[in-house]
């Protein structure tokens, strides 16, 4: 199995374990990112490249194929909060010495019963370990998606993107992403087709609306 297989074969059981979230210690992922450890021990991605980390809408995110002509890493881990990021950021961040990040999460914080400040605080950490540990890369905050599933909670959600938004236009080395502006209909309401029958999690026809509305942002690959 090369590297490729084995990085698909642990995102495929990661998705399997979206279901729900709780307020819960971050160790629980340990085993995870020792899977990925442990993949990098065979080969460590090359400096340099796009690092996609988040909850389950990086997991399922095939970025070979919405993404063939950039350079990416996944490390993303399904149920995960912002503060999980941040409490494994030095080995699943710092490592890869990347050009830039995409983050997504902040959907299973709200689902865990934070509010839209706590978000944007664990977003405030993990934007300054950025700066603090891969200084000048750039960031990308994927904001929280309205879904069918997480309906009642989009008024949160909704507050904490606004306030990272607005940070954003602030700072010209992080850029707010808004999945609400291509994932609500003309009613206002979450697109059902762009959302699994869960209505949470993101169709392939989801991940390519967003891959086209995301694809002009990343950095492209350094000329040889």
């Amino acid at each position: 199995m090369n590297r490729h297989q084995t990085i698909n074969k642990i995102i495929g059981t990661l998705l399997l374990l979206t279901a729900g979230s709780t307020l819960a210690a971050p160790e629980r992922w340990e085993n995870v990112i020792q899977r990925f450890e442990k993949v990098d021990e065979q080969a460590l991605p090359e400096p340099g490249q796009i690092l996609f980390i988040g909850s389950s809408s990086i997991v399922g995110w095939d970025l070979d194929k919405f993404f063939p002509d950039h350079e990416t890493i996944n490390r993303g881990f399904g149920g995960s909060e912002i503060a999980d990021s941040n409490f494994f950021f030095e080995r699943v961040v710092t490592p890869y010495k990347p050009r830039q990040i995409v983050l997504y999460a902040g959907d299973n914080d709200v689902a865990a019963g934070k509010d839209a400040q706590r978000v944007v605080d664990d977003f405030k950490i993990f934007y300054k370990k950025v700066q603090d540990q891969v200084p000048g890369c750039p960031v990308v905050y994927v904001g929280i998606k309205p879904s069918i599933a997480r309906w009642k909670l989009w008024p949160i959600m909704k507050d904490a993107n606004d306030n990272i938004a607005a940070m954003a236009e602030k700072d010209e080395n992080l850029t707010f992403f808004d999945t609400a502006a291509i994932t609500l209909g003309k009613d206002g309401k979450p697109i059902k087709k762009l959302l699994r029958k869960d209505g949470l999690h993101l169709t392939d026809e989801g991940y390519a609306i967003w891959s086209d509305a995301l694809r002009p942002l990343l950095i492209p690959n350094p000329k040889p």
